[in-house]
């Protein structure tokens, strides 16, 4: 199983939703760690396991930008299928996302 622990790998403390708007964007979370293991997990039929405890608070516009833009990437289901979240810090923060995935609207 592959995993990703944002506070470890990317930020203790995770910025707003892109790039422009500073240090550790739900964009830079994006496209820079989770699409890379994500393709890498699909590639080896594997779960990508993402652990949210250790960091200091997540906002909406970086969770919905980081797994609702990957959902607006690959279906919906397929990211589900593939990710698997664990909070203990936060047990809420796993259903928020998951909603996030589901609603994400690809771009046309």
């Amino acid at each position: 199983m592959l995993i990703i622990n944002i506070a470890k790998d990317f930020s203790e403390i995770p910025g707003a939703r892109f790039r422009e708007d500073g240090e550790y964007s739900g964009e830079e979370f994006r496209e820079d760690y989770l699409i890379p293991k994500f393709e890498e997990a699909l590639k080896a039929k594997e779960k990508l396991f993402i652990d949210f405890d250790g960091g200091y608070g997540y906002l909406i516009s970086f969770l919905e930008e980081a797994f609702g833009g990957l959902a607006r990437i690959y279906d919906s289901k397929i990211v589900l299928n593939t990710l698997e979240f664990k909070s203990e810090e936060e047990k809420a923060l796993i259903e928020k996302v998951q909603n996030y995935i589901k609603n994400a609207k690809k771009v046309q």
